[in-house]
Protein backbone atom coordinates (compact mmCIF):
# COMPACT_ATOMS: atom_id res chain seq x y z
CA UNK A 1 0.00 0.00 0.00
CA UNK A 2 1.27 3.47 -0.59
CA UNK A 3 2.53 5.58 2.05
CA UNK A 4 0.54 8.48 -0.17
CA UNK A 5 -2.54 7.53 -1.58
CA UNK A 6 -4.32 10.62 -1.09
CA UNK A 7 -1.97 12.36 -3.70
CA UNK A 8 -2.47 9.26 -5.71
CA UNK A 9 -6.01 9.56 -6.11
CA UNK A 10 -5.41 13.25 -6.39
CA UNK A 11 -3.12 13.01 -9.51
CA UNK A 12 -6.09 10.37 -10.50
CA UNK A 13 -8.85 12.60 -10.36
CA UNK A 14 -7.00 16.00 -12.27
CA UNK A 15 -6.40 13.35 -15.29
CA UNK A 16 -9.94 12.12 -14.99
CA UNK A 17 -11.35 15.12 -14.87
CA UNK A 18 -8.44 16.81 -17.80
CA UNK A 19 -9.94 13.91 -20.08
CA UNK A 20 -13.64 14.88 -19.62
CA UNK A 21 -13.19 18.26 -20.34
CA UNK A 22 -10.87 17.38 -23.44
CA UNK A 23 -14.42 15.44 -24.69
CA UNK A 24 -16.58 17.90 -23.78
CA UNK A 25 -14.63 20.66 -25.60
CA UNK A 26 -13.98 18.42 -29.22
CA UNK A 27 -15.55 18.70 -32.10
CA UNK A 28 -17.53 15.52 -33.30
CA UNK A 29 -15.38 15.06 -36.48
CA UNK A 30 -18.85 12.36 -38.97
CA UNK A 31 -17.66 9.91 -41.31
CA UNK A 32 -13.86 9.36 -40.46
CA UNK A 33 -13.45 13.00 -41.56
CA UNK A 34 -9.53 13.87 -40.18
CA UNK A 35 -7.24 16.78 -39.77
CA UNK A 36 -3.75 15.94 -41.33
CA UNK A 37 -0.82 18.11 -42.42
CA UNK A 38 -2.87 21.22 -42.34
CA UNK A 39 -5.80 19.89 -44.34
CA UNK A 40 -8.91 17.75 -44.13
CA UNK A 41 -8.80 14.35 -45.04
CA UNK A 42 -11.53 11.49 -45.50
CA UNK A 43 -11.34 7.95 -44.15
CA UNK A 44 -9.77 7.15 -46.94
CA UNK A 45 -6.74 9.45 -46.66
CA UNK A 46 -7.89 11.27 -49.44
CA UNK A 47 -7.97 15.30 -49.58
CA UNK A 48 -11.14 16.78 -48.77
CA UNK A 49 -12.03 20.33 -50.88
CA UNK A 50 -14.85 23.03 -50.47
CA UNK A 51 -16.34 25.18 -53.36
CA UNK A 52 -16.39 28.79 -53.71
CA UNK A 53 -19.84 29.05 -55.12
CA UNK A 54 -21.12 26.60 -51.92
CA UNK A 55 -22.60 29.44 -49.74
CA UNK A 56 -21.41 29.03 -45.88
CA UNK A 57 -24.38 27.82 -43.54
CA UNK A 58 -26.50 27.64 -46.50
CA UNK A 59 -27.19 24.10 -46.01
CA UNK A 60 -27.13 23.35 -49.71
CA UNK A 61 -24.53 22.20 -52.45
CA UNK A 62 -24.63 23.77 -55.66
CA UNK A 63 -22.10 21.15 -56.76
CA UNK A 64 -24.91 19.02 -58.77
CA UNK A 65 -24.74 16.70 -61.54
CA UNK A 66 -21.76 16.61 -63.73
CA UNK A 67 -20.01 18.89 -60.71
CA UNK A 68 -20.72 15.88 -58.48
CA UNK A 69 -19.19 13.70 -61.12
CA UNK A 70 -15.87 15.22 -60.70
CA UNK A 71 -16.42 16.09 -57.43
CA UNK A 72 -17.76 14.03 -55.04
CA UNK A 73 -19.64 14.79 -52.35
CA UNK A 74 -18.36 13.35 -48.68
CA UNK A 75 -21.34 11.29 -48.16
CA UNK A 76 -22.35 10.89 -44.50
CA UNK A 77 -24.45 7.84 -44.25
CA UNK A 78 -26.23 7.56 -41.47
CA UNK A 79 -23.28 10.06 -39.32
CA UNK A 80 -24.87 12.83 -37.10
CA UNK A 81 -22.50 15.79 -36.75
CA UNK A 82 -21.73 18.74 -34.07
CA UNK A 83 -19.19 21.64 -33.26
CA UNK A 84 -17.62 22.91 -36.75
CA UNK A 85 -19.45 19.90 -39.01
CA UNK A 86 -22.81 19.65 -39.96
CA UNK A 87 -24.79 17.36 -42.36
CA UNK A 88 -26.56 19.07 -45.30
CA UNK A 89 -29.22 17.50 -47.60
CA UNK A 90 -28.22 17.28 -51.49
CA UNK A 91 -30.78 17.97 -54.04
CA UNK A 92 -30.95 14.19 -55.00
CA UNK A 93 -31.76 13.70 -50.86
CA UNK A 94 -28.14 12.26 -50.15
CA UNK A 95 -26.52 13.33 -46.69
CA UNK A 96 -22.99 15.14 -47.35
CA UNK A 97 -20.91 16.50 -44.49
CA UNK A 98 -20.06 20.14 -44.32
CA UNK A 99 -17.13 22.22 -42.11
CA UNK A 100 -18.28 25.18 -40.79
CA UNK A 101 -21.05 25.18 -43.21
CA UNK A 102 -19.27 24.18 -46.55
CA UNK A 103 -20.05 20.95 -48.11
CA UNK A 104 -16.68 18.69 -48.85
CA UNK A 105 -16.16 16.97 -51.55
CA UNK A 106 -13.08 15.01 -52.70
CA UNK A 107 -11.53 15.65 -56.53
CA UNK A 108 -11.52 13.05 -59.00
CA UNK A 109 -8.44 13.25 -60.23
CA UNK A 110 -6.72 12.77 -57.02
CA UNK A 111 -4.85 9.16 -56.88
CA UNK A 112 -3.42 8.50 -53.45
CA UNK A 113 -3.37 10.04 -50.37
CA UNK A 114 -1.65 13.51 -49.70
CA UNK A 115 -2.42 14.71 -53.80
CA UNK A 116 -4.16 18.10 -53.80
CA UNK A 117 -4.13 18.33 -57.48
CA UNK A 118 -7.89 19.97 -57.49
CA UNK A 119 -6.35 23.09 -55.14
CA UNK A 120 -7.50 26.44 -56.71
CA UNK A 121 -8.79 24.59 -60.02
CA UNK A 122 -10.78 27.35 -62.12
CA UNK A 123 -10.24 29.52 -59.23
CA UNK A 124 -13.10 28.36 -57.01
CA UNK A 125 -12.37 24.83 -55.22
CA UNK A 126 -9.89 25.26 -52.31
CA UNK A 127 -8.29 22.44 -50.36
CA UNK A 128 -10.24 22.37 -46.71
CA UNK A 129 -8.51 23.69 -43.95
CA UNK A 130 -9.51 23.16 -40.09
Amino acid sequence: MSRFPILRTAAALTLGTAALIGCASSTSAPGGVMARDGMLTGPNGMTLYTFDKDVAGSGKSTCNGPCATNWPPLMAGAANASGDYSVITRDDGGRQIAYKGKPLYYWIKDTKPGDKTGDGFNKVWRVATP
